[in-house]
């Protein structure tokens, strides 16, 4: 294991004159505005991208409201499942360039990269593949009475939305396109997605493999900009729908703008302030190790990994004893280096979010482990753990989206909950015990929409996933993501 080169594909495709992704090939722009790409890791720019004009998104909107009517319309259901896993197959086939362009573009280990941004991406594409053929309606007997022997029947038609936009984040682009990708092509849907300008090039790779599947031209556009421009597509007139990703501030305000311009539906995925219990009887060496492997994934830039660990306070020194050294453990480098699982984080402006919570961290609480920037190039920190003096702290109620994870003791379960749900988010939430009958109790008490028990963080296409209060409407996954794309149509039959 050692630093990986730059495949000679990897290093010509960051060459390009990178704009768009529009009617199936590179849609060379006329816009003069250049957005950098800056390789976390050293801070230096390795390409620039053109942010889209009018006319590119008149162009990706139209072309895929011409695919939604013509050539993906015309796929027969059973098709578009083949060509979903054909295009897993591309995924895996050009695994490596994928996870390499990610790496040098997000800042994410490349092992992290292999593993979540392409071969997690391939499984969930073929989990959707699987529902090409299986999205039915329903047959029903009206009780409408009948006056001169006429009888009735009715049934429901599940029926693709139309043009999605999909505002995708910096932190998984590739999977997390990838989800509203499959999610709009399934049920019959095109889709623009418009990733962040931060991690905006990985995405144009993947759509032109799956044009090389057989998704027809017009079906995937991949419009590239700033926030500006993800608004100029939301409230674009054929929109028919937003699946956003992304924090809660932004996700309020696309909602209203999706509301605002004629009640286009909105799927919204937003952040949370997960918490995880460990309950007396906690296995406390595993759960340190779960919270390590799960708190500090991709420097924690991940919606839903535990930022707040309520422990019981007769276990709370053992776990502060161990959280230390585990972090110390970590290696801190080079993501492109495969001895390396802890990369810098993702752009500045997430750096120095994260620097003025370590100040914070400084100031009112006493620190574990970590709270400082790594002295090198790029955008390293150290992974973080912080014993909190109060449960209003700043680092118990705000999202950080970083490598910190904040402690604070309770001593009975109905003080646990009251911390655990006092909190304006409802994305995840944890327990960790050796008694099964007690989670499963605590379960259903627990404002989240979604709650492991001893793990945390990790997802699965056939488990819906999605927050309630403010992290969130609507879910991704399982069957339920059938609702937010298609429109439910009932027709009934006097004969």
């Amino acid at each position: 294991m050692g630093y990986i080169t730059l495949l000679p594909q990897v290093q010509a495709f960051l060459r390009r004159d990178h704009a768009h992704f529009i009617a199936g090939q590179y849609h060379c722009s006329a816009s003069t505005t250049r957005l950098p790409v800056v390789d976390p890791s050293t801070g230096e720019t390795v390409a620039t991208i053109r942010e889209a004009d009018e006319a590119d998104l008149q162009a990706a909107v139209s072309t895929a409201k011409a695919a939604f009517h013509g050539a993906w319309a015309d796929t027969l259901p059973y098709q578009r499942g083949v060509i979903l896993n054909r295009f897993a197959d591309l995924l895996e086939a050009h695994g490596e360039e994928l996870a390499q362009i990610e790496t040098v573009c997000s800042g994410k280990s490349i092992h992290l990269s292999r593993a979540f941004e392409v071969a997690q991406s391939a499984v969930f594409l073929r989990y959707y593949a699987g529902w090409a053929t299986k999205i039915n309606g329903e047959t029903m007997s009206p009780s409408i009475p009948s006056v001169a022997g006429e009888r009735y029947t009715a049934f429901t038609r599940r029926e693709p939305v139309g043009v999605v936009a999909g505002i995708v984040p910096w932190n998984f682009s590739v999977m997390i396109a990838i989800w509203k990708i499959a999610s709009a092509l399934v049920t019959g849907c095109t889709i623009v997605i418009k990733p962040s300008e931060s991690t905006p090039l990985s995405l144009l790779r993947v759509a032109e493999l799956a044009i090389e599947a057989g998704v027809p031209a017009g079906a995937l556009n991949i419009l590239n900009g700033t926030g500006s421009t993800g608004q100029k597509l939301i409230q674009h007139r054929d929109i028919a729908k937003v699946s956003f990703t992304g924090s809660v501030p932004t996700g309020i305000a696309v909602g209203q703008m999706a509301m605002g311009a004629g009640l286009t539906r909105a799927t919204l995925e937003l952040g949370g302030k997960n918490a995880a219990a460990l309950l007396a009887d906690v296995d406390v060496e595993q759960a340190v190790a779960g919270l390590v492997h799960t708190g500090y994934v991709h420097q924690g830039q991940v919606c839903a990994a535990p930022e707040r660990v309520y422990v019981h306070r007769s276990r709370l020194d053992e776990v502060l004893e161990l959280i230390g050294p585990a972090l110390s453990a970590i290696k801190i480098g080079n993501p492109l280096d495969e001895a390396v699982h802890f990369g810098p984080l993702a752009n500045r402006a997430q750096y120095d979010k994260v620097l003025a919570y370590f100040d914070h961290a400084h100031a009112h609480n006493r620190v574990i482990h970590g709270a400082k920037a790594v002295d090198r190039p790029g955008y390293f920190v150290e992974p973080t753990a912080v014993l909190a003096d109060n449960p209003d702290d700043r680092l118990l109620r705000e999202e950080t989206f970083g490598p910190v994870i904040t402690f604070y003791p309770f001593d009975t379960e109905e003080e646990l909950l009251d911390l655990i749900n006092d909190s304006p988010y409802g994305l995840t939430a944890s327990v960790w015990t050796n008694n099964l009958s007690k989670a499963l109790r605590l379960v259903p008490l627990i404002e989240a929409g979604t709650v492991w028990i001893n793990m945390h963080t990790f997802l699965d296409p056939a488990v819906p996933f999605g927050g309630i209060k403010s992290s969130g409407v609507g879910r991704e996954f399982g069957s339920a993501f059938i609702d937010d794309y298609t429109e439910l149509k009932s027709v009934m039959i006097r004969y």
